[in-house]
C-alpha cells in the first residue's frame, strides 16, 4: 500500500519499522523539524528521521504540517492511506482528506479512555492497572475519531512510563499492520467513541512531576514510575530539589508528618496516609543518579528532614 508516515518520537519507530517489515510502500516520513538540545544545543534528528534515513524514505520536515504548501506536497505524493504516530502537531482536514483510506492513528490508550498527549505517564500516575493502544480513524477532533481496532494489557504494579511505552509501542506496531490489511480487505468495523466515556491525559507541564506528601503512599509511587522521563517526580531537601527515579512501597511504619525521612535499612519517607515508600534512586540537582543509600550517607538525614520542605 502506499503510505505516508508522521511521526517523531521513539514511540513511532516500531511501527515505521514495521510498515516497511509488511512490504508497503512508505513514500515519505513526515517528523518535526530538527531542533537544538541538551546543553551544547546541539542539532539532533528525531528517532523517526534516523530510521526512515536508515530504509532510504524520503524526510519531510514542515515547520507547521497545515501550511498550504506542505498540504499540496502531501497531496502530489498521492497515498493510498497515511499513518500518524505521535507527529507532535495537529493535523488539518485538508491533509486528512488527502488520501482514500484516510489517516489512521496509533494512540497508546484504550480510547475514549486517556484522550491527549500523554496517555502513558497519566494511565500509570492516576494508578490504572489497565490499558492498551488504539487505532483510530483520524477527524477533526482531539482523539475522537472512529475506533478501527484496540489491543489491551494490564500494567505491572511496578512498571514505568518507560517500559510499559516500549511494550505499547512493540504492540501498535503489529496492531497497525493488522488494521492496514483489515482495511486494504475491507473488513474493518469502524466503532464511534462513547464520548461520556472519554477522560483526558493532556501534555505534561513540570508542576506535575512536584510531589504532593500528604497524597497516600500509592498515589506517590505512582506519580514517581509514570511521569518519567519527563517532568520526573521532584520534591525537595533542605531547600536542594532533587529528582526521585525510582521507589517501592514498604510495609514498615513510623511515626512523623507527610514527608519525614528516616534512614533505617533502606531510605524511606512517610506519605500522607502514614505508610512508608522506599526510595531507591535519587538525583541531587545538578549531580547524576544515585542509589538513595548512598544519598543518605553523604547526607545524613534524620527524622527532622521533611521532603518538600
Amino acid at each position: 500500500m502506499r503510505a505516508v508516515f508522521l511521526g517523531t518520537p521513539e514511540f513511532a519507530v516500531p511501527t515505521l519499522e514495521a510498515m516497511v517489515a509488511a512490504g508497503h510502500d512508505v513514500l515519505e516520513a513526515v517528523t518535526q523539524p530538527d531542533r537544538p538540545k541538551g546543553r551544547k544545543q546541539e542539532i539532533e534528528f528525531s528517532p523517526v528521521k534516523r530510521t526512515a534515513a536508515g530504509f532510504g524514505i524520503p524526510v519531510f520536515q514542515p515547520e507547521r504540517i497545515r501550511r498550504p504548501e506542505a498540504v499540496e506536497h502531501l497531496r502530489s505524493l498521492a497515498p493510498e492511506v497515511m499513518v500518524v504516530v505521535g507527529y507532535g502537531q495537529i493535523i488539518p482536514q485538508s491533509a486528512i482528506d488527502i488520501a482514500p483510506l484516510g489517516i489512521v492513528n496509533v494512540h497508546a490508550s484504550l480510547l475514549p479512555e486517556l484522550r491527549g498527549a500523554a496517555p502513558i505517564q497519566w494511565a500509570i500516575a492516576r494508578g490504572c492497572d489497565r490499558t492498551g493502544v488504539t487505532t483510530m480513524q483520524i477527524d477533526a477532533g482531539l482523539d475522537t475519531g472512529d475506533i478501527l481496532e484496540q489491543w489491551a494489557t494490564s500494567i505491572g504494579p511496578e512498571e514505568t512510563a518507560p517500559e510499559l511505552s516500549s511494550r505499547l509501542a512493540a504492540a501498535g506496531a503489529g496492531l497497525l499492520v493488522h488494521t492496514l490489511q483489515g482495511l486494504t480487505e475491507g473488513s474493518i468495523v469502524r466503532t464511534p467513541q462513547d464520548d461520556s466515556r472519554a477522560t483526558f491525559a493532556p501534555i505534561l507541564s513540570k508542576e506535575d512531576g512536584r510531589i504532593d506528601w500528604t497524597r497516600t503512599a500509592v498515589e506517590v509511587h505512582n506519580v514517581i514510575r509514570g511521569l518519567q522521563p519527563w517532568p520526573g517526580a521532584q520534591t525537595l531537601f533542605r531547600g536542594q530539589s532533587i529528582h526521585i527515579w525510582r521507589s517501592r512501597l514498604s510495609s514498615r511504619q513510623w511515626e512523623g508528618a507527610p514527608g519525614t525521612l528516616f534512614h533505617d535499612g533502606g531510605v524511606f519517607a512517610l506519605a500522607g496516609d502514614g505508610a512508608a515508600i522506599e526510595l531507591l534512586e535519587i538525583q541531587l540537582e545538578g549531580r547524576k543518579r544515585m542509589p538513595a543509600e548512598v544519598f543518605a550517607r553523604g547526607h545524613r538525614p534524620t527524622p527532622a528532614d521533611r521532603l518538600g520542605k
